[in-house]
């Protein structure tokens, strides 16, 4: 009986690595084709929420650029100067819209961007990007990295059905 139950055990737990094996390697795959669909487009589009003074919730959308992945996260790079910046740290609810003109599809990214303020992600990001070193630094105060967290993208194409990511 004794024997019967460490066996079970043994079973269990190797089950268990199993399952945490094959949602790790589909959660990279997924972060993966995420991430080399938005390269892939160059420039994508990060909105955030902006509270003005008279309280209203204003959409704020820009154009951006920087993307990477680091530790098996998802990286966005700015500067801790800059508005976009501020209301990140507000509000960490983002969406980011990239369109592929060649394959005329696009994606849209809901995430929490979660600021990584270590020098090696920092360091990790402008080496992905050279021509930022002009104007940031990894050991600067106004650089800036978050990963993104949460994840549901979705992918669309015209007369296609979305696909839905999550990671």
């Amino acid at each position: 009986m004794k024997r019967t139950l460490i066996l079970c055990a043994a079973v269990l737990a190797l089950c268990n690595a199993v399952v945490r094996a094959q949602s790790t390697s589909t959660t990279n795959t997924n972060m993966q084709t995420v991430y080399e669909f938005v390269k892939n487009c160059g420039t994508y589009y990060l909105a955030t929420v902006e509270q003005t003074a008279t309280g209203v919730q204003q959409p704020r959308v820009r154009p951006f650029g920087t993307i990477a992945v680091f530790e098996n996260k998802l990286y966005i790079q700015t500067g801790k100067k800059k508005n976009v910046s501020k209301q990140m740290l507000i509000n960490p609810h983002v969406e980011i819209c990239a369109y592929n003109e060649k394959d005329h599809k696009w994606i849209r990214i809901e995430a929490e961007a979660i600021e990584d303020d270590r020098y090696e992600a920092k360091a990790y990001m402008l080496e992905q990007y050279p021509e930022l070193k002009s104007m940031y630094d990894a050991n600067d105060s106004n650089t800036q990295v978050l990963y993104l967290k949460n994840v549901t993208a979705t992918l669309f194409s015209f007369g296609g059905e979305p696909i839905i990511i999550k990671f």
